[in-house]
């Protein structure tokens, strides 16, 4: 289980989260949602370690402030919103970084095994920097999940937190990464995912933390936290949940997509 309590971030002289709590179960996708700047990046990065912080993180019972990075990586990957790479590394090359520690420490054959999951086997020798922005993206994610190996070994779970994971993506490559993250969850892993999509969030989530100015406005199930009322008063304009637009405006349902057959 992660238990973030009692979470206070401040850079700089600016207060970004104040006093934030937020659960998340194995077995669960759980989303981080919120208008701009209302701390989702801050809060997931405190929740990885990646910020100093007030309050406390545990993980699987553990306090992640008494963690050594590479227990850490062991119980957890973390796909951050971008990566910049310096090295003329491939495609591979890059999914091997997160082979150096983590459950699929050594195994070579995770590295090709994760880049299928994401549907660039193909394109595993060709150099990371000519791959375009939602290729990257996926590659990043190969990474991940290679670290992190089986969403849960000897009835611990693993962890996936993922930052905007499908931002660059076109409609197709957002479903099949989005169902990754299901999968995982499926399996006994945990997800905890930043969100903007609120239709994917729909489709996909268990349980929403919805947040607003630095603090949780609303925290549960999809169906308790996506309403009209709270979801107008977090991103400050007037929005009805199930409701079409005016006739003659096309617009597309997500719910009703899906990947075609192989």
């Amino acid at each position: 289980m992660l238990e973030a309590h009692d979470i206070t971030v401040r850079l700089a002289r600016s207060e970004i989260l104040q006093g934030v709590s937020v659960t998340a179960e194995p077995g669960q996708l759980t989303a981080i949602c919120g208008p701009n700047g209302s701390g989702k990046t801050t809060l997931l990065r405190a929740m990885t370690g990646d910020l100093p912080y007030t309050g406390r993180v545990t993980l699987n019972g553990h306090d992640i402030a008494l963690l050594q990075p590479w227990e850490l990586a062991a119980m957890r990957g973390v796909l951050p919103q971008a990566s910049a790479l310096a090295f003329p590394f491939t495609v591979l090359e890059v999914v091997e970084i997160g082979l150096s520690r983590g459950r699929a420490a050594g195994q070579s054959r995770a590295a090709l095994q994760a880049l299928a999951r994401v549907d660039l086997a193909h394109h595993a020798a060709r150099p990371y920097q000519s791959l375009s922005g939602g290729e990257q993206q996926r590659a990043q994610l190969a990474r991940v999940l290679a670290q992190v190996g089986a969403p849960s070994e000897a009835g611990a779970p693993r962890w996936l937190f993922l930052d905007e994971p499908v931002s660059a993506l076109d409609i197709a490559h957002q479903l099949e990464v989005m169902q990754i993250a299901r999968d995982f969850a499926d399996a006994g892993g945990g997800v905890v995912a930043v969100m903007h999509d609120l239709n994917l969030t729909a489709m996909f989530a268990d349980h929403i933390a919805l947040l607003s100015r630095g603090q949780v406005l609303a925290a549960g199930r999809v169906t308790e936290v996506m309403t009209s009322d709270t979801l107008s008063r977090a991103y400050g304009c007037q929005l009805r949940v199930g409701a079409a637009p005016p006739p003659g405006t096309p617009f597309l349902l997500p719910h009703a997509a899906r990947l075609a057959a192989e």
